[in-house]
């Protein structure tokens, strides 16, 4: 049986992703990192819709790359160097960290 486009577009959970492109993964590492693992496969698919000459199953072929990609990104890296959300990106306030102290 084939994957389509509208069994994935019916997917929500990050195991399902990777139980249907049939990928290994660590259940331990998707739990810590669920989010943030979703956001770049989002961002991923977001390049590859861009591409409008793609048919569905090479659309699918991708999808499946960039979801490993995706989490081989943070097999390699964590969220805080990806900073793939707003909370990672903002520096906060009131705060001086110990690179901007300097002795006088």
């Amino acid at each position: 049986m084939t994957n389509t486009i509208e069994e994935f577009k019916k997917l929500t959970d990050a195991e399902e992703y990777f139980k249907f492109f049939a990928l290994e993964y660590d259940p331990k590492l998707v739990n810590v990192n669920r989010l943030h693992i979703l956001k770049k496969f989002s961002q991923f698919i977001s390049e590859i819709d861009s591409n409008s000459e793609l048919s569905n199953e090479e659309k699918l072929n991708q999808y499946s790359l960039a979801l490993q990609q995706a989490y081989q990104t943070f097999l390699e890296s964590s969220p805080q160097e990806q900073k793939l959300f707003k909370v990672f990106k903002d520096k906060p306030k009131n705060v001086i960290t110990l690179t901007e102290l300097t002795s006088d």
